[in-house]
């Protein structure tokens, strides 16, 4: 395994870790799903930049638009819970309370 694959590899697992083990507030979990995106987008470059086809050219744009997608849609639900709860500790929200 290359330094560059060890690298993004380890950046994708340390966003994960921090995904499942600090799940205090909903702006840390947004954050480290942000983290984890980043680095597929920028493993998935590389990894059409190494093969050298044309074809997967349009995977990593794909792989951003996705992203900021769901980037917006957790903004939103952060203001909402924000709004709703006055603030954005995981511990607050309740499923069985609508």
């Amino acid at each position: 395994m290359t330094p560059v694959h060890f690298a993004f590899s380890s950046a994708f697992l340390l966003g994960l870790t921090g995904l499942a083990f600090h799940r205090t507030h909903l702006l840390s979990a947004l954050l480290c799903l942000e983290g984890m995106m980043l680095s597929l987008f920028i493993a998935l470059s590389l990894w059409t930049l190494q093969l050298g086809s044309t074809s997967f050219s349009a995977a990593p744009m794909l792989l951003l638009a996705f992203s900021a997608c769901e980037a917006s849609a957790g903004l939103a639900l952060l203001v909402a819970t924000a709004r709703t709860h006055g603030t954005d500790r995981l511990q607050s929200l309740n499923l069985l309370q609508c």
